[in-house]
């Protein structure tokens, strides 16, 4: 399955700017400002997104993060762990120390309450040889094909994704992202987003011609319908897209409101015809968090118990 209707997000207790991950984010805004104001104001975002994609009839699991330590990232679950449908579970190698807190495995083990885990896979040991892969961030899978798209940046590295592919037997297509300014994208998931039937992609952030045509022949050869973005939409998060699915297996792709709001009308028409948006307002998350929805969403494809 590409798509799932289970999906686990962490509420944050104590978000806030990240000063060790503005190196590699350029999404980050240190806007400054009271810092308690911005904690409330991101729980606030946090669950009113909760109680949009309840409405919409999707399986979010929410789990409290823990006051300490403190961890002000830890809404992005998606970077430190993926759930398989084969029952594994990977824990990833994490580019900031102050983020390998977040990693907990006591979330997996109140998963285990209700979905089968056969064997959990850690690849944090790589951290100590300074090579990294963030989760779903790093990567975005097209578990149909079998397939790993990953940017390489500072937070996506080659060894890692090549033993990452070969324990899942995928195929990895690997690249350089780059914004407008030539900087590297941290995450490929804030360029790139692969639906069931679409791809939303930033294509000209490929900037090397091999490396756009490998994509998109990749793309085209999988049948996908090719949503191209501007930099300024990746900016606003367009890219950051995840498609789910409802209890009724309608078809949801959850964004951000900024995202949704810089998408052209056929932009939209052509989302439209193959699933219905949920856009959801969290301008404090994005912004001085630099990631978006899709970055606080980590899909749950693991069997049921």
């Amino acid at each position: 399955m590409q798509t799932t209707n289970n999906i686990l997000l962490i509420r944050p207790a104590n978000f806030g700017f990240n000063e060790e991950t503005r190196a590699s984010n350029v999404f980050q805004k240190d806007v400054g400002g009271d810092a308690e104001l911005i904690r409330k104001t991101a729980v606030h975002e946090f669950d009113a997104a909760i109680a949009t994609l309840k409405s919409h009839g999707i399986n979010a699991a929410v789990i409290d993060d823990t006051p300490l330590p403190a961890k002000t990232d830890a809404l992005f679950p998606n970077n430190w762990v993926s759930f398989h449908a084969d029952g594994t579970v990977i824990l990833y190698p994490m580019l900031s120390a102050n983020r390998r807190n977040e990693r907990r495995i006591d979330i997996v083990e109140t998963l285990r309450e209700k979905f089968e885990i056969n064997k959990v896979i850690d690849l944090s040991h790589f951290e100590s040889e300074e090579k990294f892969l963030e989760g779903t961030g790093s990567i975005v899978f097209d578990h149909v094909n079998k397939i790993a798209y990953a940017a390489l940046s500072p937070r996506t590295h080659e060894d890692v994704l090549q033993h990452l592919c070969e324990l899942l037997d995928y195929q990895s297509v690997k690249f350089r992202s780059h914004d407008v300014n030539g900087v590297e994208i941290y995450h490929t998931n804030v360029m790139m987003c692969v639906g069931e039937r679409f791809v939303v992609v930033c294509l000209d952030s490929i900037t090397e011609t091999s490396e756009l045509q490998l994509v998109t022949d990749k793309l085209y050869s999988t049948g996908h319908t090719i949503i191209d973005i501007t930099f300024e939409q990746m900016n606003a998060f367009a890219g950051n897209m995840l498609e789910v699915k409802s209890t009724g297996g309608d078809s949801l792709l959850i964004m951000s409101q900024t995202a949704h709001d810089s998408l052209t009308t056929t932009q939209r028409n052509t989302l439209e015809s193959h699933c219905t948006p949920v856009p959801l307002s969290i301008p404090t998350i994005e912004n001085i968090g630099g990631g978006s929805a899709r970055c606080m969403i980590a899909e749950i494809f693991l069997p049921p118990t």
